[in-house]
C-alpha cells in the first residue's frame, strides 16, 4: 500500500478530514508496499507493454503515482532497461526513502490543482495499491488521463473485495479482508493493522469504472498477496490463475484515443 493521498482535492467533500488522513499516512508504521510478487507481475506486464527501446528511439517515460517507498518503481525500473522512471508522491518522508532506490522523485498530489507534468508526457503510469486509499477515485482518474499520451499505458493494482477467502468470509457473516470500518483499529475481520482503505474493487467493477473514465482495459491478471498465512499462500497462488478470485488485481488499460 502506498501513502498517496486519501485526500479530496480542493472544494470538494471529504469521507474523512483531510488533515487527518494526511497525519494517518505519515505515520512510519502505515506500510507502504503490498509484496514484492504483486511488484514482479506488474513490472512484467509493463515491460511487455512498453517493450524495450530501440535504438536511435527517446525511452519512455513512466510516472510511479504513489511510489511510496520506491519498491515498486525499482522493480519495474529492472524490468524496463533504458526507460526513465519517475516516482510521484505527495509524502516527504516516502519521497526520501524512494530516493535510495529511484535516480528521479517528485513531490505531487492528485488533488489541489493536481500532478506537476504537463498534458500528455507520459507513455505509462503505474498506479500500484493507490485507488482503494481515495476519496474521489474520479478526479484521480482523469488526471491519470490527463498525463497520459493517448494511447498511453495505465498499470493498476489493488486488492480483490471478491478474493477467493473473503467469498468465505462473507458467507460467514465476517467483515472482508482488506475492508475497514474504522481508522483507529481492526473490527470484525481476521489481520491487525489499518492501512486506511476507503474503497474496495471487484474485477468487474473496476474494468467499468475503468472504461467509464476514458480507459480501454487490455487485460485483468491476478497476483497473491503477501500476507496470507503460510499454509494457504498455494491456494492463494492457485487463485491467480482466475483474476476475479486473486488477491490482489493487476489491471492493465490505455488511455483511449480520442
Amino acid at each position: 500500500m502506498t501513502r498517496w493521498s486519501a485526500i479530496a482535492p480542493e472544494g470538494r467533500a471529504a469521507a474523512a478530514r483531510p488533515d487527518g488522513l494526511r497525519e494517518f499516512y505519515e505515520n512510519p508504521a502505515v506500510p507502504v508496499a503490498s509484496g514484492a510478487e504483486r511488484s514482479r507481475r506488474q513490472a512484467l506486464m509493463l515491460a511487455r507493454a512498453l517493450g524495450p527501446v530501440r535504438p536511435g528511439a527517446r525511452p519512455g517515460t513512466v510516472l510511479d503515482i504513489g511510489c511510496g517507498d520506491g519498491s515498486a518503481a525499482a522493480t519495474a525500473s529492472a524490468a524496463l532497461p533504458g526507460h526513465r522512471i519517475v516516482g510521484v508522491d505527495w509524502s516527504q518522508d516516502a519521497l526520501r526513502r524512494a530516493a535510495a532506490r529511484i535516480p528521479y522523485v517528485v513531490r505531487g498530489e492528485l488533488g489541489n490543482g493536481g500532478l506537476p507534468f504537463a498534458d500528455g508526457v507520459a507513455d505509462a503510469v503505474l498506479f500500484s495499491e493507490v485507488i482503494e486509499h481515495l476519496v474521489d477515485p474520479d478526479a484521480a482518474l482523469d488526471e491519470l488521463r490527463r498525463v497520459l499520451r493517448p494511447g498511453g499505458h495505465l498499470m493498476l493494482s489493488t486488492p480483490n473485495l471478491a478474493a477467493w477467502y473473503n467469498r468465505g468470509l462473507l458467507l460467514a457473516g465476517v467483515q472482508p479482508v482488506f475492508s475497514e470500518v474504522s481508522m483507529r483499529g481492526i473490527h470484525g475481520r481476521p489481520g491487525t493493522q489499518v492501512v486506511g482503505h476507503l474503497r474496495l474493487y471487484t474485477a468487474r467493477a473496476l474494468r467499468g469504472f475503468l472504461a467509464a473514465c476514458g480507459f480501454e482495459v487490455v487485460r485483468i491478471a491476478g497476483a497473491p498477496y503477501h500476507d496470507v498465512p503460510r499454509p494457504l499462500r498455494p491456494l492463494d497462488r492457485a487463485a491467480c490463475h482466475l483474476p476475479s478470485l486473486a488477491s490482489i488485481l493487476l489491471v492493465h488499460a490505455r488511455r483511449r484515443r480520442e
